[in-house]
């Protein structure tokens, strides 16, 4: 917190990963202070490619400049994984989870509470599959087509990018590329992290391998992470019940934790995120 001068600036990215700027005008800051070298500690679900791809190329600026090593300390999987690539080490504890590769859209579809409660969405627009889908009407398979094409496209982007890091090709790729996440202990043996263990492995290495002295004082150095907002959906969804005369049911799914749900995924692209539905 004194600042990363002279030191090891310890950086922590948690939550959700999104497009950032002021996160990316931090990283490039600490690339050119006087820092000695750079822990990255991640915790992340992940978040939007666009976003993970920001700050996945911030970080290997970053890396160019400073020794840097990364370590999961719970939870490092999609986006977050996709964060960690930009190192050359990765370290994660023996039940850290590790992985989620792939990339998913998902969006609420409203078309029968409308029903329910007699509201119909009318829209003009230019082209069939323009704003679709749109959580208002049952999904085309035309734009059901395109969403599936980008989500591949972006799938492939991400596998490329785990195959040229990590050194991975064949069935090795493919079988950690499936969606899955994996104990720390599995991903080692995959070949997704280099070694076990936590901050003190971290700087024993910065020592090994770049000769950091392993006295040098670890300092927090912060990335300002941005404040999420209200979506639009949750705003529109919210409205709506309000007209229809159903203010309550509307509380009752804020208060259920729905519109939560809903806000986890009001993020700038498609999603390289992993979120396992909740158990009642």
């Amino acid at each position: 917190t004194g600042g990363p001068s002279g030191s090891i600036a310890r950086v922590t990215i948690s939550g959700l990963i999104r497009g950032n700027q002021p996160r990316v005008e931090a990283i490039e800051k600490l690339a050119n202070s006087s820092a000695k070298a750079v822990i990255v500690h991640i915790d992340s679900p992940g978040g939007t490619t666009a976003g993970s791809e920001q700050l996945y190329d911030s970080l290997v600026r970053l890396k160019a400049k400073k020794p840097m090593v990364v370590v999961v300390d719970g939870l490092c999987a999609s986006g977050g994984y996709i964060a960690a690539l930009a190192s050359d080490h990765i370290i994660a504890q023996s039940a850290s989870l590790v992985g989620s590769i792939g990339v998913l859209i998902q969006y609420p579809n409203f078309t029968d509470l409308l029903k329910t409660v007699g509201v119909k969405v009318e829209d003009v627009k230019s082209s069939p599959l323009k704003a679709a889908p749109n959580g208002f009407e049952p999904t085309s398979p035309e734009a059901r087509a395109a969403l599936a094409s980008i989500v591949m496209d972006s799938y492939d982007w991400f596998k490329d990018l785990v195959g040229k890091r990590r050194s991975l090709e064949g069935e090795a790729l493919a079988s950690v590329s499936d969606g899955r996440v994996f104990t720390g202990r599995q991903a080692l043996q995959l070949k997704l992290i280099d070694q076990l263990g936590d901050e003190q492995a971290a700087i024993a290495w910065l020592a090994k391998e770049k000769g950091i002295d392993p006295k040098t004082p670890v300092r927090n150095y912060s990335l300002q992470p941005r404040f999420s907002e209200f979506s639009f959906i949750h705003l529109t969804a919210v409205s709506l019940l309000n007209a229809a005369g159903l203010d309550g049911f509307a509380r009752s799914l804020e208060q259920s934790g729905a519109f939560a749900a809903a806000e986890r995924l009001n993020l700038d692209g498609l999603l390289a995120l992993w979120h396992p539905s909740p158990v009642n």
